[in-house]
């Protein structure tokens, strides 16, 4: 019987315009993690995040309970940033993560870090942004265009910051998995100028994980590199059990 498992990458990089890097990634056999982290404190806020959910690495989450763990695993991630930030709302992160089970991911997102799964070469984005503009556009109030250049588009409605969580529950959501997919997660310095067309190229055509997060990376730079960028990248692949 053939069994399914993640075959996986993360990495961070300072950009070419910020003196700090503030993003954290990770990724291993059961957790995929992305934080971008902002403020005084916002590299150690990123990386407590992050620390707060490894334990769900090693350990086996019933599939019916996952949701459950991973909300209570993001109540000990928004203690550890708030110890991290110095009580401030100055300082944060973003939060966004999957959890697998052996055959679903399970998604947690807080922030406008991104979760795109690459699925029969279709790209889709499984996140959505807790911003200002991304709730401006849902009420038709902006055009993608006009949000673009949009003095306030890295405004967060939702973050883990130092004084807690600014809105009260992440998103949640279980993710059936498919031999073949590819999943990215990756904090906004890589969308932020790399449109989706060339995500999904750059997805596309990378031959490993490694390769993909090395090609995401190296075009965000090309395009300015004016942000911190965190990308992983995993395979859903089929192995013998």
């Amino acid at each position: 019987m053939n069994t399914l498992e993640l075959r996986y990458c993360a990495h961070t990089d300072r950009g070419r315009v910020r003196p700090a890097n503030q993003d954290t990634a990770y990724a291993g056999g059961r957790l995929l993690a992305v934080a971008d982290g902002f403020g005084p404190a916002g590299a150690p806020a990123s990386s407590a995040a992050v620390e707060a959910l490894r334990f769900l690495d090693t350990r086996e989450i019933p599939a019916g309970g996952v949701l459950n763990v991973l909300e209570d695993a993001v109540r000990e991630a928004t203690r550890a940033v708030r110890d991290a930030a110095g009580g401030t709302e100055e300082a944060g992160t973003t939060l966004t993560a999957l959890l697998w089970t052996g055959s679903r991911l399970a998604l947690v997102h807080i922030g406008d870090s991104r979760a795109y799964l690459l699925r029969d070469g279709a790209l889709f984005r499984i996140t959505h942004d807790h911003t200002v503009v991304q709730s401006m556009l849902d009420e038709g109030r902006l055009t993608p265009e006009e949000a673009a250049s949009h003095p306030e588009r890295t405004l967060l409605l939702k973050a883990l910051t130092g004084a807690g969580a600014t809105a009260s529950a992440p998103d949640l959501r279980l993710h059936d998995a498919h031999p073949g997919d590819r999943y990215l997660l990756c904090s906004d310095g890589l969308p932020a100028v790399v449109d989706d067309d060339t995500i999904k190229e750059l997805l596309a055509t990378a031959p490993t994980p490694d390769e993909a997060v090395l090609a995401l990376i190296t075009a965000a730079n090309e395009a300015g590199g004016p942000d911190n960028i965190a990308c992983v990248t995993a395979d859903v692949v089929e192995t013998a059990a």
